[in-house]
């Protein structure tokens, strides 16, 4: 199985790579539309106010570029405001689906040469969690334009990788007898799938803080950050995502009780590790309840999402490396 083994590191090594090209072409995709925007915006004033033509005399006319004017034709398709954006675009999204299959075709060898379920310690942990946070990027994608999320979740996809086989590698080999159970199956793949998925709505949250602070601050960092979406759409967005995620975790609460029941006789110890997943699920809770009853939306909506998605983090680095828990037998 050694020789398994290795194929699955070459194929994980392959896939950061892809994410790392992806990266780097959704942002040049979007670099392009905010090196683009000025350009379009005079063109179409400049247009419904009757004013010359051209960019070049635009300019020389003095046009304010931020003046909003409505436009009598109403709002520019896509082609018309994106005329270069397909190409850099589609780079991004096939080196991403490339990238998304062969971590998938990692994670599936990684379980050949282990014998077992391939999210048994930290490293496969990382790796079912970035792929979930891919393919539900994908998903979403086949129901509207979010390309705009690609450059950062790319991104976070090359980070978590990296860290994970730098830090976090083990060879693949079989769990202890604690482990060997169907509940490894039903309870870690559910908590590494809620990780993917809270981890996707905090980088929605975070961009929504960004749009959000540059709407005030004008200049270069407004007319990059104005190719995203109303800060509104964002923060709804990533509501339905934690939303999502919120279920996932509360099942991995449940499940969670359950094997401890059948592991240690007792369904609940406050062990670290539980003490910690029960602060996440507060928090988004929390979160959810504020959005949906006390009208937290904005800022208030999105710095909550973050700080769940802090709180998994800490959880899931601090107290599995740094603290003694029931939990540290499953190992890096």
């Amino acid at each position: 199985m050694g020789d398994i083994g290795q194929i699955s590191l070459y194929l994980v090594t392959a896939a950061m790579t892809a994410y790392l090209v992806a990266t780097i072409a959704f942002a040049t995709d979007f670099s392009r539309l905010a090196a683009d925007r000025p350009a379009r915006t005079k063109e179409r004033r400049l247009a419904t106010v009757g004013a010359p033509s051209s960019v070049e005399d635009a300019v020389s006319a003095d046009v304010p570029v931020d003046t909003e004017v409505p436009d009598p034709r109403g709002p520019a398709t896509e082609a018309e405001q994106l005329p270069q954006r397909r190409k850099a675009a589609g780079i991004g999204m096939s080196t991403f689906t490339v990238a998304t299959l062969l971590l998938l075709a990692g994670v599936v060898t990684r379980g050949v040469a282990a014998g077992r379920v391939p999210w048994a310690n930290m490293y496969e942990f990382t790796m079912v969690s970035v792929l979930v946070a891919s393919a539900l990027f994908l998903g979403l994608n086949r129901r509207r334009d979010l390309r705009f999320l690609g450059t950062f979740i790319a991104l976070f996809a090359v980070a978590a990788i990296t860290l994970a086989l730098v830090e976090l590698y083990t060879d693949p080999n079989a769990v202890q007898p604690a482990l060997q159970s169907y509940w490894l199956v039903i309870h870690v793949s559910i908590a590494a799938s809620s990780m993917g998925v809270f981890g996707t709505a905090a980088v929605v949250s975070g961009l929504q803080l960004a749009k959000d602070r540059a709407v005030t601050k004008g200049g270069a960092q407004r007319r990059i950050l104005a190719q995203l979406p109303p800060a509104i759409d964002l923060e709804r967005l990533a509501f339905r995502i934690n939303a999502v995620g919120f279920v996932l975790w509360t099942f991995v609460l449940i499940t969670g009780a359950i094997w401890a029941e059948h592991s240690w006789g007792r369904y609940w110890g406050w062990d670290a590790k539980e003490t910690w997943s029960f602060i996440i699920w507060v928090v988004y809770a929390a979160y959810l309840h504020a959005r949906a009853t006390r009208g937290w939306e904005g800022r208030r909506a999105a710095w909550f999402s973050v700080a769940g998605f802090i709180s998994i983090l800490v959880n899931y680095y601090v107290v599995n490396l740094f603290v003694n828990s029931l939990h540290s037998y499953a190992g890096v």
